[in-house]
């Protein structure tokens, strides 16, 4: 008899898209860990019917000693699980919630990399927006990332009706379909304004139809995530830096350089599109440990013995 796991998979996805609206990289996290769950449950004969609180705990632990998955990753699929069941029970597929006591474990904190503000200027100086058109587009990607504050994914779905010239704002949509208005700041908008002139016209002329998609490939069509990513860590060889760069760590600095210059946090968090304030708080502990490290440095009575 076939298992019933896949079509209870699928069930839960099309709830998470329809109902949820949550993003499809989400949707894809969730799917691959459904999907390893339900292998190993098929292995030793389980239907979701079948799954109590001790069969939850001895995945848990398969996956810490056997995937050898860290912490972080067992607690998210865990999370995955315990949303999935309490789906499955409330649609009645279940007689009862197996995940309903189960513990996650607490997330560790993890403080977010950054780039000090003269790596960063030093990266951004190296690229030369008179070469176009990539030196264009690549300095309006790096400017953007840094000046706005932009997810990856955020940036290569931009399109120009987002882009408001006259109050220098960007419209964008974020996690969970969440539209918030981000400041395009003075530096940021001459780097786009010249890509959209000098660079993108260029681009375009090589291919494919890429409709009002600001940022372009060599191809005239919309970037990918992977190729941003790529473009990044070539330009930061290029500039010399020795730090592992990548576009991530251009919000991180984006958020923890407003935080070191006074910036509200709640601001920051509207910036960013953070849900909860608790996500943006990670910042701070960044800073702190800026300030330790300063009082250490500087302080008389600060000084390791």
């Amino acid at each position: 008899m076939a298992s019933v796991f896949p079509s209870l998979v699928n069930r839960f996805l099309l709830y998470l898209a329809a109902e949820r609206g949550l993003s499809v990289n989400y949707r894809l996290s969730v799917q691959r860990t459904l999907e390893r769950f339900a292998d190993w449950c098929a292995e030793r004969g389980y239907e979701p019917a079948q799954i109590d609180e001790p069969l939850l705990a001895g995945y848990h632990r398969w996956l810490r000693a056997e995937c050898g998955l860290a912490a972080s990753s067992c607690r998210v699929a865990m999370v995955h699980l315990r949303q999935f069941f309490r789906f499955l029970s409330r649609e009645k597929e279940i007689p009862a919630n197996p995940a309903a006591l189960l513990e996650c474990g607490r997330a560790a904190l993890s403080l977010p990399e950054t780039l000090q503000a003269d790596a960063v200027n030093q990266l951004l100086q190296s690229i030369d927006p008179a070469e176009l058109p990539f030196g264009a587009r690549d300095r309006a990607i790096l400017e953007m990332l840094y000046g706005s504050g932009l997810r990856v994914s955020e940036l290569v779905n931009l399109r120009a009706d987002q882009v408001d010239w006259e109050e220098n704002f960007l419209r964008i949509t974020g996690k969970g379909s969440k539209t918030r208005y981000v400041p395009l700041g003075g530096v940021a908008a001459k780097a786009l304004r010249s890509y959209l002139e000098h660079a993108r016209p260029r681009l375009l002329r090589n291919g494919r139809r890429a409709g009002d998609v600001v940022f372009l490939s060599n191809r005239g069509e919309k970037l990918t995530r992977d190729r941003v990513r790529q473009i990044i860590k070539e330009r930061a060889r290029a500039a010399g830096l020795e730090e592992n760069v990548y576009p991530h760590i251009m919000r991180h600095s984006f958020a923890t350089h407003l935080l070191e210059n006074g910036a509200d946090l709640r601001v920051i968090q509207d910036m960013l599109g953070h849900a909860s304030l608790s996500t943006t708080q990670v910042y701070t502990h960044v800073d702190q440990k800026r300030l330790v490290s300063l009082h250490q440095s500087f302080h008389p009575r600060g000084r390791k013995t």
